[in-house]
C-alpha cells in the first residue's frame, strides 16, 4: 500500500510520538506500507520543522532537520507535483498536496486537515484515525 502523509501528521507524529500521528510514523517505520511524498510537502515539513518553537521541542538543530529531510527523499518515493493538477477552493496551500495524491496514484492520501478531508468523496483521504483502523485490516 503507497499512501500521501500529510504535512500535519508528520509534524503530529514527530512531536506528539504516542498519538495516532505518531502511531502511523511507526507503521511506516515498520514497512507496513509506502510512503510517497513531494518536493512541496518536504519543503512543508522543512518550514514546520525550522520554526523555533518546533525546534526547541525536538531538541533538533538545523542540521538534524536536514537530516530527517534527506531520509524521507532516501526512503519514501518522491514526486514531482511542480504544477498542481486540481485546486483546493477551501485552502489553495493544500493543492499541492491533493496532486502529491492524484500525480503518484497512491492508494490514500492520509491527513488530518479539514478542507482535505471534506474533499472524501472524491478522492481517496482518510483520517489518522480511519487509516489506522484501516492498517489494522491488513
Amino acid at each position: 500500500m503507497r499512501v500521501v502523509l500529510d504535512t500535519n501528521v508528520w509534524v503530529s507524529g514527530l512531536l506528539l510520538p504516542n498519538s495516532n500521528a505518531g502511531k502511523i510514523l511507526k507503521e511506516w517505520k515498520g514497512v507496513k506500507f509506502d510512503v510517497v511524498v513531494s518536493s512541496y510537502i518536504l519543503e512543508e515539513i522543512g518550514k514546520v520543522l525550522a520554526d523555533p518553537k518546533i525546534k526547541k521541542r525536538l531538541h533538533w538543530d538545523e542540521a538534524k532537520i536536514q537530516h530527517y529531510l534527506d531520509l524521507l527523499v532516501f526512503f519514501a518515493e518522491v514526486v514531482d507535483v511542480s504544477e498542481s493538477c486540481v485546486q483546493v477552493e477551501a485552502d489553495p496551500k493544500d493543492s499541492p498536496i491533493l496532486s502529491t495524491l492524484i500525480i503518484s496514484n497512491a492508494d490514500f492520501l492520509i491527513s488530518g486537515d479539514n478542507d482535505l478531508l471534506n474533499l472524501k468523496e472524491n478522492y481517496q483521504i482518510l483520517s489518522i484515525l480511519e487509516f489506522l483502523q484501516k492498517l489494522e485490516g491488513y
